[in-house]
């Protein structure tokens, strides 16, 4: 990046908020494959919704939010099936 370059106030603000799949994603530690495989997310969902061009809809980011605060319980119960 050049010291000239300059960012919109959404660029700004993705950077400073980053979408709700790549914050649980990260918080997880895993890889996009890894998380999309483990919760049972299809990799090029995960891929729009972290890059922001597509928007999980409420169901989902109830689940992504489940997965950010229980990931291992999730996974488990997910596993059991």
């Amino acid at each position: 990046m050049s010291d000239h370059e300059t960012f919109t106030d959404e660029q700004l603000s993705a950077m400073r908020h980053p979408p709700l799949a790549k914050r649980v994603r990260r918080s997880t530690g895993l890889s996009q494959e890894a998380f999309a495989e483990r919760f049972g997310i299809p990799l090029r969902t995960l891929q729009e919704w972290e890059q922001g061009r597509r928007e999980p809809d409420a169901a989902v980011a109830s689940y992504l939010r489940v997965i950010e605060k229980q990931p291992d319980m999730v996974a488990q119960v997910l596993a059991a099936e």
